[in-house]
């Protein structure tokens, strides 16, 4: 559109097809050129035709985007009637936020799209919104336009406004990464096999892979187990194999499913001389829900317990089709120590790979799996990441769950820089800002931008989710609110009007004294996996009625100061796994009181945990029984001018009877008294006990005056009879031990 001037001929030629239509609509255009000017700016005409243009008028369209201008038309409607200042309270309140567009403020002030040009005639600053899809960057033009309107306005968020954020968001993430380019077959390239080392605990899965790769991992494992998944790139005589070595430990399930999941196929270690245990068959739940061929090696043949065989069995009864029972599930007796069949369980993995003829891209943008993830203390934010697709390479622009990274190094399994990382290739990275979550998966994208505003979406995504989760837990408290007779007290309430309603009961007082037993604790770990684990244990804690267990922190990476204020503040225990504390922080910790518990094995983690629960409980009254006695003959025995007291003439049939002891007399089933005596007598002297074999004579504390522990029972006339049996016992304070069982 030009700014030039316009001749009063040229204009009049240009108007008449627009004014000639505009006649049967009802609308009254007046020109300006009957005022006499002789020129006009075209942008100030353009102005004027939005109504025109908005109503599709071809002849306005056309003079439009003719690179002349537009007509000189000036639309001559009537301007909204604004209510008057008496009318304030009727105006209805609409939801308005800044850059909505034109279509948006038509419908949430309930008008149409023409009412609303109108609007914007007389509003100052709104000619260069002028179609339907402008966004409204000014949120006083805004506001003027509701006026203008006659509707009050309330600033809110987009979300509130409109219905589908969520779908907007959905949008925007599928279009920036969940869409992956289509695969051409052109591109395809043979890739190496992903192999997954799963079974039991301590069945030799690290040890096959240490005689793989000539190492000895194994021998350097806190505890002699495997911790975290490793991923490692061996060569064989058929090319190169990448293995995946996931734990066998109870606890680190998850991370045997995400091993499970990333493989192209499963080794599946069984002991010869254990046989299929507890985490081979969670291995073989996995194994079948991810839906990855197997190979079945029995390892530890070389051991004089070991039964192949009964191992063969153990697993057809597990659902596992071996070849030898007519199945198709390949099965290698090998010892990993010994290296024996290690060249046949090689041979069996190239020819299982050969048959799923294994193809990727070798070039494209990436796409791959986080694997674990950790601080380290020089480099930052890295992952190890396991490439499925594409080929990685610096400054690549990474999002991986709610994280994103700009690839500023990439190294390989032995610390080795890489400059380019291919398919089945696991590589560490480090540039992330954020740390992601083991299991995420990575994509590629084309800026920091677009991976800027995934992230923005899925974090308001998880909000959003979190909000409708919270909202279903506050209307459970409401409702159960309403149901402890909250209709029937404000009922009477109204009843009773002006007259208060009297308080039932004892007042309560208005601050609440917490009694319940509980134990902060601070939980670090050296990377993403452990913490899971850790997390995953801890939800199977159980005995809250004893002592409840309060998470006040989680992360990963080494002990930090940030660490130790957090702790001083909730009076926290911290528990670490495989992470350091400086000499500093040792000292801070001590200075404070701070308890922390440090370890490279999980179970022990787990054992501190247990045993500082223990500590906060409280002793608890055990009952030990000292002796017991038989009421042989009663006889009475009186004092000077005291009342005749009933003694019961009584052998000590076992243990030993104690003066200061507690006494339960049982006839039959019953207990007839339970309380303290009143003296002890052997030979007419008062004695403080009597050895198993002596008689002695026992006189009761009489009812009223026994002083018995809560919950005893007394017949209301006690008198010992012959033949009734008595038990002596004491009760000791005997610390309580937490009854959590994590499972293993």
């Amino acid at each position: 559109m030009t700014s030039s001037l316009l001749s009063r001929a040229l204009l009049t030629k240009l108007l008449s097809p627009i004014l000639a239509s505009s006649s049967s609509g009802g609308i009254l255009v007046h020109c300006e050129l009957v005022n006499g000017a002789s020129s006009y700016s075209t942008a100030a005409i353009f102005r004027q035709c939005r109504h025109f243009r908005h109503n599709n008028n071809d002849s306005c369209r056309a003079l439009c985007t003719s690179g002349v201008g537009c007509a000189a038309a000036t639309t001559k409607a009537k301007k909204p009637v604004l209510p008057s200042p008496d009318n304030k309270k009727s105006k209805p309140v609409v939801n308005i936020w800044k850059n909505m567009t034109v279509s948006e403020l038509a419908t949430s002030v309930g008008r149409s799209l023409d009412h609303v040009f109108e609007a914007m005639i007389y509003v100052k600053n709104a000619d260069a919104y002028d179609t339907p899809k402008s966004q409204i960057d000014d949120i006083q033009v805004i506001r003027d336009i509701a006026r203008t309107l006659g509707v009050r306005t309330k600033i809110d968020s987009p979300a509130s406004g409109k219905d589908k954020t969520a779908s907007h968001h959905d949008e925007l993430e599928k279009g920036a990464v969940l869409n992956p380019r289509p695969v051409m077959a052109k591109d395809l390239a043979p890739r190496p096999p992903v192999v997954a080392i799963m079974g039991h605990v301590d069945h030799g899965k690290t040890t096959l892979l240490d005689a793989l790769r000539n190492t000895a991992v194994a021998a350097s494992e806190a505890g002699g187990i495997t911790q975290h998944i490793g991923a490692f790139v061996v060569e064989v005589a058929g090319g190169k194999v990448t293995f995946l070595d996931t734990p066998g430990h109870a606890a680190f399930s998850a991370l045997r499913q995400r091993g499970a999941n990333g493989a192209d196929l499963v080794i599946l270690v069984v002991a010869a001389d254990d046989g299929v245990m507890e985490q081979t068959k969670e291995s073989i739940r996995m194994i079948k829900a991810a839906n990855v061929p197997m190979i079945v090696a029995i390892n530890k043949i070389d051991k004089g317990a070991a039964d192949v065989e009964r191992s063969k069995r153990m697993l057809l009864l597990e659902g596992i089709q071996l070849e030898d029972f007519g199945g198709d599930v390949q099965c290698v007796p090998i010892s990993a120590a010994k290296g024996t069949n290690l060249p046949t369980l090689v041979e069996a993995i190239l020819v299982q790979a050969e048959l799923q003829n294994l193809q990727s891209e070798s070039k494209g943008f990436v796409e791959g799996v986080v694997l674990e993830a950790r601080v380290d203390p020089g480099r930052g934010k890295l992952c190890t990441a396991l490439v499925q697709r594409g080929a990685l390479r610096k400054s690549a622009i990474l999002v991986a769950g709610t994280a994103w990274a700009k690839v500023r190094g990439m190294f390989d399994e032995h610390g080795h820089p890489l400059q380019k990382a291919g398919p089945s290739t696991p590589v560490e990275v480090i540039g992330w800002r954020d740390l992601p979550s083991a299991g995420d998966t990575i994509y590629e994208v084309e800026s920091e931008q677009i991976a800027k505003s995934v992230v923005e979406c899925r974090i308001a995504k998880d909000m959003e989710d979190k909000a409708k989760s919270d909202a279903v837990v506050i209307e459970q408290k409401h409702q159960d609110h309403l149901k402890v007779d909250y209709k029937a007290i404000l009922a009477e309430k109204r009843r009773l009007g002006r007259f208060r309603l009297k308080p039932t009961g004892p007042r309560q007082k208005q601050f609440q004294e917490d009694t319940t037993i509980r134990l902060p604790i601070i939980v670090k770990a050296d990377v993403d996996g452990s913490i899971e684990a850790l997390l995953d244990v801890l939800e199977t804690y159980d005995c809250h009625d004893q002592c409840r267990l309060d998470l006040v922190h989680y992360g990963v990476g080494d002990l930090t100061e940030t660490d130790i204020k957090l702790a001083e503040t909730f009076q926290a225990h911290i528990y670490g796994f495989n992470v350091k504390i400086s000499e500093q922080l040792k000292n801070e910790c001590k200075k404070l009181g701070i308890e922390f518990r440090l370890s490279n094995v999980i179970y022990r983690i787990i054992e501190s945990m247990k045993g500082d629960i223990g500590s906060r409980l409280p002793t608890k009254p055990v009952e030990e029984i000292l002796g017991e006695a038989t009421v042989l003959a009663l006889f009475k025995v009186s004092e000077g001018k005291k009342k005749a007291v009933m003694v019961a003439g009584s052998r000590c049939t076992k243990g030993v009877l104690k003066r200061n002891a507690l006494y339960r007399v049982q006839r039959g089933e019953d207990v007839i008294f339970d309380g303290k005596i009143h003296s002890m007598r052997h030979l007419k002297e008062e004695v403080e006990s009597i050895k198993n074999g002596v008689e002695c004579g026992l006189a009761f504390v009489p009812r009223q005056e026994s002083k018995m522990e809560e919950g005893s029972a007394v017949a209301e006339d006690f008198s010992p009879k012959e033949g009734d049996h008595i038990i002596c016992y004491t009760h000791n304070q005997v610390a309580q031990s937490c009854g959590w069982d994590p499972g293993f």
